[in-house]
């Protein structure tokens, strides 16, 4: 079973990555975060997300999935974003879809494609 984590702000993002770092996968999905009626300000990500959390399903056992939320639009636009500048990061746009410690990436209507998807969750 994977294991689904959510979080918001990139040092809690860190906290879960050290807290689950004995798995052997983990898998990041970066949207842009939700208002009060739990709707994205980011229409990918609201396109994005039903078919990633179906996809997740065939992830390997044990992975750890998070979700993490990069804030609302002004502080994602906003160039010096810690998201957009973290070395370890450098996002470019959400939704972002990544396997961490590995150059596994969809980007922005990658995320989207169900088949494409499918694909990324599948083990090496």
């Amino acid at each position: 079973m994977v294991i689904k984590e959510k979080t918001e702000g990139i040092d809690n993002l860190f906290e879960l990555l050290e807290k689950h770092k004995d798995k052997k996968v983990q898998y990041i999905l970066f949207c842009g975060s939700k208002n009060s009626d739990g709707t994205s300000w980011c229409p990918d990500c609201v396109t994005a997300e039903p078919v990633v959390m179906k996809c997740l399903e065939a992830a390997p056992e044990n992975a750890v999935f998070i979700y993490c939320s990069v804030g609302d639009r002004a502080s994602w636009k906003d160039p010096n974003n810690s998201y957009r500048t973290h070395p370890k990061l450098l996002l470019k746009g959400v939704p972002t879809l990544l396997q961490w410690n590995t150059p596994k990436k969809l980007v922005e209507e990658e995320c989207a494609k169900e088949d494409l998807v499918s694909l990324f969750f599948e083990e090496d």
